[in-house]
């Protein structure tokens, strides 16, 4: 399982690094960055979808 940011849709809101810090992060400007270059582990699934889901910009996919 992979996660996609589109960062171009990022608007800053904050869910993402807040339900998955192991995933996401954010830069100086307050938008998310990915910090998973790959598959995700079995413990990052679960926080990821639940950031894809909650980002109201929808930027956040999980395949």
């Amino acid at each position: 399982m992979r996660v996609h940011l589109d960062r171009t849709a990022c608007q800053g809101h904050g869910r993402c690094y807040s339900l998955a810090p192991d995933v996401f992060t954010c830069d100086d400007d307050g938008q998310a960055v990915l910090l998973v270059d790959g598959p995700l582990s079995s413990d990052q699934e679960v926080p990821a979808r639940l950031a894809a889901d909650s980002c109201p910009e929808f930027a956040i996919t999980v395949e």
